[in-house]
C-alpha cells in the first residue's frame, strides 16, 4: 500500500499482520508547501508526488511486489483541483491515486483502534485530526454507528485562524480562537452522546502532542500504554502560542514539519475533548491506513477497496 499524505508518501508491504511490515518505506513530501491560496496544489507539488510514486514502485518491485495500492489523504482529495493532479499522476507514473471519502476515512480509522485495544473493548469513541479535516468515529460494535468528517484539521485551521510561522498570540486572541474552534466541534457534534465511550486518538497530532504533555517516546515500541490528559494539554497551549515554528520544533514530540501546525493541532485537539466530554485520550498507533490493510487482508483481494475508493 502507498499511502501518500502531506508530509511523506508511506509505502508498506505487509505479509500478514501490519505490525510486521516486510517493507515501510517514507518518501518525504512538503506538499503543505506547494498549496496556493486557494489550496490548489502547484505543479511543484504535483512533481514531488510523481518522484514519491516512482520511488515506491522501485522499492516494491525490489521486494518482489507486483502492484501497489495506492491513495491520497485530504491535501489532494480536498484539493480543487484534484482531477487534475491525479490524472498527471496516472499519466506520468502509470498509477492512479483514489481518494477516500472523510466518512469512509473516519470508518477504516475506527476498525483499525478496535482491532488495536480488542474487538470486546466495549464503546469506542476514535478521533483523528489530520491536516486537513478531522475525523470523528463512535459505536460499540465491528462497523462504527457514527462517522463525521469536518474541516477543521491542524494545516486547515493554521491558515483558517492566521496562526502564521512567526505570529506571538496573546492571551486574548488565543482565547477567541478556542471558542471558534470549541464551537465548530460542538456543532457538528449536536445530538451524540459519546462521554460514555473510550476515547482514542489517532493521529501524529495526538501522538505528538501527548509525547510533548509527556508521554513515553515512540522509539520504546507501539505497546508502551500512551494517553493525553485534558489538563496537561492545556497547560502547553498558552505556551505553544508564545513560540514561533521554530522553537516549538525543539519540543519533545513536535516534529520540524509540523512545527507551525503544533498549535492548530493543539486548539483543535482541546475542542474535541471538551465537546466530547473527555478528560484522556489513549493513543492508539493504528489509524486509516492501517484500517485499510487490515480490510484487504482480511478479504483477501481488492473488493472492499474498490467498493469504498
Amino acid at each position: 500500500m502507498l499511502d501518500v499524505g502531506c508530509y511523506s508518501a508511506h509505502l508498506v508491504v505487509v505479509s500478514g499482520s501490519p505490525l510486521n511490515p516486510v517493507v515501510s518505506h517514507k518518501t518525504r513530501l512538503r506538499l503543505d508547501q506547494a498549496l496556493d491560496r486557494r489550496n490548489r496544489l502547484r505543479p511543484e507539488g504535483v512533481e514531488q508526488v510523481v518522484t514519491a510514486v516512482r520511488t515506491a514502485h522501485r522499492i516494491a518491485e525490489r521486494a518482489g511486489v507486483s502492484g501497489i495500492v495506492p491513495f491520497a489523504t485530504s491535501v489532494i482529495r480536498d484539493a480543487p483541483n484534484a482531477d487534475e493532479v491525479i490524472a498527471e499522476v496516472a499519466r506520468r507514473t502509470g498509477t492512479r491515486l483514489r481518494v477516500l471519502p472523510g466518512k469512509e476515512e473516519a470508518r477504516l480509522a475506527y476498525r483499525a483502534a478496535r482491532q488495536w485495544f480488542g474487538w470486546h473493548v466495549g464503546p469506542l469513541l476514535v478521533l483523528d485530526v489530520g491536516g486537513g479535516t478531522v475525523e470523528l468515529a463512535a459505536g460499540q460494535d465491528v462497523e462504527p454507528s457514527f462517522t463525521r468528517s469536518l474541516p477543521l484539521g491542524a494545516r486547515t485551521m493554521t491558515r483558517r485562524l492566521g496562526l502564521h510561522r512567526t505570529a506571538v498570540r496573546d492571551h486574548g486572541g488565543l482565547a477567541r480562537e478556542q471558542v471558534q474552534v470549541h464551537d465548530r466541534v460542538v456543532a457538528a457534534l449536536a445530538g451524540t452522546s459519546v462521554a460514555d465511550h473510550r476515547a482514542v486518538g489517532c493521529s501524529k497530532v495526538f501522538q505528538q502532542l501527548a509525547r510533548l504533555a509527556g508521554a513515553r517516546p515512540q522509539h520504546e515500541g507501539p505497546f508502551v500504554p500512551r494517553a493525553l490528559r485534558l489538563a496537561d494539554l492545556r497547560g502547553w497551549i498558552p505556551r505553544l502560542a508564545r513560540m514561533p515554528a521554530p522553537r516549538r520544533a525543539r519540543l519533545p514530540g513536535i516534529s520540524r514539519h509540523r512545527a507551525e501546525q503544533s498549535l492548530a493541532g493543539a486548539l483543535v485537539a482541546e475542542a474535541l475533548m471538551v465537546a466530547t466530554g473527555h478528560d484522556e485520550v489513549e493513543i492508539c498507533p493504528w489509524s486509516t491506513r492501517e484500517g485499510l490493510l487490515l480490510s484487504l487482508i482480511g478479504t483477501g483481494d481488492d473488493d472492499e477497496y474498490c467498493r469504498v475508493a
